[in-house]
């Protein structure tokens, strides 16, 4: 009898007792389950794509930056953030718009595990170029940017910002889109370099 009331208290111990005696996870679990759900939604990695060494400001081509409106020279960030930084300017003709494009050490998975998520943060899984990725952008306010992360290898992360210098001049959506396309072509530029 005394095992069994052990076993009793043991169990007890675990439930609430205003709640009718059901028992609920503590709240650090549960975000576990709903984070890791989220990271495994992402697809799995097609190759190892490494980064060490790459030269932001080289990941996007005369004919990408063409193609993204880019008429500014390259410039590496005054203020890198999280690793080496380059600044492109879409700046001849309005709507004006900026591009920061990143290399991270980070596992792209962070933006999700609460290591590097943001509560102010609005992130969504996603490919790029077949590479697990996540938009991430904050989901209040006037839309400002909206950055795409591509899990390109084990521990390293290409991070592209599209940032409106133009107020007003584009919806999340389009900065998203933006940001996407031009990760997916400093992608390519990175797959051809490996």
């Amino acid at each position: 009898m005394l095992v069994s009331g052990g076993v009793l208290t043991l169990v007890l111990a675990g439930c609430a007792t205003d709640t009718g005696g059901q028992a609920f996870p503590d709240e650090p679990a549960l975000a576990s389950v709903t984070q890791g759900a989220k990271a495994s939604a992402l697809p799995a990695r097609p190759a190892e794509l490494n980064l060490q060494g790459a030269d932001p400001c080289a990941l996007l081509t005369g004919p990408q930056l063409d193609q993204l409106e880019i008429n500014s020279k390259p410039r590496t960030a005054a203020e890198p953030i999280d690793g080496p930084t380059c600044v492109f300017d879409a700046d001849a003709a309005e709507p004006f718009h900026t591009y920061y494009v990143r290399t991270v050490t980070a596992d792209v998975e962070e933006w999700f595990t609460g290591k590097r998520r943001k509560n102010s943060m609005k992130t969504e899984p996603k490919a790029v170029g077949g590479f697990p990725a996540i938009t991430n952008y904050r989901d209040a306010g006037k839309p400002s940017d909206c950055e795409t992360l591509v899990g390109v290898a084990k521990g390293q992360t290409l991070a592209v910002r599209a940032v409106t210098v133009t107020a007003g001049a584009f919806t999340m959506p389009q900065l998203c889109e933006m940001s996407a396309q031009a990760a997916d072509s400093a992608l390519q530029t990175l797959k051809a370099r490996n």
